[in-house]
């Protein structure tokens, strides 16, 4: 998809030290400033959402669970409406209106006393976030520019930034466990919201594409190639709960290394993610380069598992030695894998149902996401090193057939129409 025009502020010159961190100023700079904004509330909740609802709500461990469960459910459905929609009245808007009801609905997490309360929210909650998602992918997209994979490596590692100073903050109120401290943390939460929804309005309006003549409703669900990579992608975004989930219990209880490794391989693993993302998606540029990627991180992730696996059974100082190696080495395979997975999830989906094609994508990572702690539980914890390696040679399975697999599966479907080429965007930012 062509980028609209560049403003005068987008036109090449001199840049200072803080501008060549940046997306150039414009378009992309403001989107990357809602999303940090976004991001930062979420790593707020995200860190402190299980205690404010057992420790100020007075809810049962189970019944947060499973509000959570089915408010992600639910909206794993949304999101393909929430990215047709944007699709057909404008990514913007559509984005815009995601955030205020975001906003909303978080600030009835304040309000919320029992569990059906709670479970109502929840649900809309859910339908938010899958919602965020999809009607966002239209607007990367449309402004991604010369290098829309440098644009969206740099998105990851601003959201990954992000969430890890909102996880900060909440550490402050975590720390103070008092009652008013969760509830600003919520009240920050939908703060964000809003403070995302206000700096989109300075984006300019992207006009929805006309749709082919053969295209249907529901493209989408039928295309084979972009279902086979959102599967692929699926069994692959298991791994994303190791660093979070599995590898803190393996630590803990399975080997000698002290408990503070929780916390040191969590940090090597975010710097990693922060600084590497944009250098590591550079080339991403089609779905062969991202077929190459998820080669790699198969083999990468599959490494990691396996060095993981080994601290169990040496002592203390191996076991941190092993720990720090075995995570760098997964990061990179995590890294690779997000830089295959943005580009299947961008470049097969035609840019007038980008935001639909989100959406079947997001489904396919949130059922991952539902399944990982059961799936990483049941295998590494349950059968120890057995376990490791099976779910080692899993990844490294998926990696491996991820090329052919598209490939194949592109070669006997028919091609899709090509889309008209997109309006440009109107001259109002609607500031």
């Amino acid at each position: 998809m062509n980028a609209p025009p560049r403003s005068a502020a987008e036109k090449p010159g001199r840049r200072g030290p803080l501008d060549r961190l940046l997306p150039q100023p414009g378009p992309q700079r403001t989107l990357a400033a809602a999303s940090f904004v976004n991001a930062f509330g979420s790593g707020m909740f995200m860190s402190s959402s299980a205690l404010y609802f057992t420790r100020v709500v007075h809810l049962p461990m189970h019944q947060v669970a499973l509000g959570l469960l089915v408010g992600a459910m639910v909206g794993l459905v949304a999101g393909i409406y929430g990215g047709r929609i944007a699709d057909r009245w404008g990514a913007r808007e559509t984005q815009i209106a995601v955030m205020l009801a975001g906003a909303a609905s978080m600030g009835c997490f304040l309000l919320v006393d029992a569990f059906w309360s709670f479970l109502l929210v929840s649900t809309l909650t859910g339908v938010v976030f899958a919602a965020d998602k999809s009607s966002k992918a239209p607007l990367i997209r449309g402004f991604g520019g010369d290098d829309p994979a440098g644009f969206r490596a740099y998105l990851r590692a601003g959201t990954n930034l992000g969430i890890s100073l909102g996880a900060l903050a909440a550490g402050v109120a975590i720390q103070l466990d008092t009652a008013p401290a969760y509830l600003a943390l919520v009240a920050g939460r939908a703060l964000s919201f809003a403070g995302g929804a206000l700096a989109l309005l300075r984006l300019p309006r992207l006009a929805p594409l006309p749709a082919p003549p053969l295209s249907g409703r529901w493209d989408a669900l039928k295309d084979r190639p972009y279902l086979a990579a959102t599967l692929l992608n699926c069994l692959m975004s298991l791994h994303f709960a190791v660093p979070t989930f599995l590898l803190p219990l393996w630590i803990v209880e399975h080997t000698q290394a002290p408990r503070w490794m929780v916390s040191g391989v969590l940090v090597l693993n975010t710097v990693l993610v922060i600084t590497l993302q944009v250098a590591v998606s550079r080339n991403v540029a089609d779905t062969r380069a991202a077929g190459v990627r998820m080669r790699w991180a198969g083999v990468g992730i599959a490494a990691g598992l396996v060095l993981m696996a080994a601290a169990g059974t040496v002592p203390a100082w191996a076991s941190v030695a092993l720990l720090v190696a075995a995570t760098a080495v997964y990061t990179l395979g995590e890294l690779w894998h997000a830089a295959a997975a943005m580009e299947y999830s961008f470049g097969l989906a035609p840019a007038h149902a980008q935001g639909q094609y989100s959406g079947v994508f997001g489904l396919g990572g949130g059922l991952a996401e539902a399944l990982a702690p059961s799936v990483l539980g049941v295998l590494a914890l349950g059968l120890g090193t057995p376990g490791w390696l099976l779910l080692g040679a899993l990844f490294l399975g998926v990696g491996l057939a991820a090329r052919p697999l598209v490939e194949r599966a592109s070669r006997t479907t028919t091609a899709p129409a090509p889309a008209v080429a997109p309006a440009p965007a109107t001259a109002s930012s609607d500031h």
